[in-house]
């Protein structure tokens, strides 16, 4: 199962444009909201657990498809306080020139909870995100960012609320600075399935580039305690034939 979501690859990198739709690939260790879904949530990995995601998500434009996949590592460091550490492989594959792949950006985070539902109604977290070049020049993006980002999160009975957003400062070749903005609506609709819907846009990343607004369905399935199964879909509604037609995401979650 790992080996064949690892062939499925994502981020798509367009010549004129940079699409990005990265997926936050941090869930929390008790409840479940975050992945698959662009949109995070402020539940942070429970305190000296672990979560180990082998991930794969990406886009499909109108110059090719691209993406990264990889290891995505979450640790419980202290109450309410997670560290995140993400090593992917990039690629890009674009008609009539073949195939491209190399490390891609290396991601350092920390999530901290400062507000709680039993105190004000809703979880409220920051999750700022380092993103690192990563050694080879092609594909992949050759300059470093910082993501930050703001989340928050309402539950009752089987329904869970989550979203927020924030700005990346973007710097180097033809980026610009951008902001993202999501939000997701989840139902428990049986013991081990979850299913959510969202709705994501973010301004253009890119000096050229166009805001774009993608709508996603997304699922998570629970083999075990410790063995779980995300998936998402999502097609762009505005801007599709100038950023990407599709984004997807899938991974194993292991968590203990």
């Amino acid at each position: 199962m790992v080996a064949l979501l690892l062939m499925i690859l994502g981020v798509v990198r367009t010549r004129g444009t940079v699409a990005f739709l990265a997926v936050l690939v941090v869930v929390s260790g008790s409840a479940t909201a975050g992945p698959p879904y662009v949109s995070d949530d402020p539940e942070p990995t429970d305190f000296q657990h672990y979560e180990i995601y082998a991930f794969t998500d990406g886009m499909t434009g109108r110059n090719g498809t691209g993406g990264e996949s990889g290891v995505d590592f979450n640790y419980g460091a202290a109450p309410d306080f997670q560290l995140t550490a993400v090593g992917p492989i990039a690629y890009q594959v674009s008609p009539g020139e073949g195939a491209l792949a190399g490390l891609g950006n290396v991601e350092l985070a920390a999530k901290y909870r400062f507000l709680h539902q039993s105190e004000i109604g809703w979880d409220v977290a920051v999750f700022p995100r380092v993103f690192l070049p990563g050694a080879s020049t092609d594909p992949g993006e050759r300059r470093a960012a910082l993501f930050l980002p703001i989340w928050v999160e309402k539950d009752w009975g089987d329904w869970s609320t989550f979203g927020g957003g924030g700005c990346e400062i973007n710097r180097g070749g033809g980026a610009k600075d951008f902001c993202q903005a999501g939000w997701v609506l989840t139902r428990q609709v049986l013991p081990k399935l979850q299913l959510g819907a969202e709705i994501v846009h973010q301004t253009a990343d890119t000096k050229d580039g166009r805001s774009s607004t993608a709508l996603g369905v997304g699922l998570r399935y629970d083999v075990s305690d410790n063995i779980h199964l995300l998936g998402y879909a999502a097609p762009m509604v505005q801007n599709a034939a100038q950023t990407a037609r599709w984004s997807w995401y899938a991974s194993v979650l292991l968590t203990f």
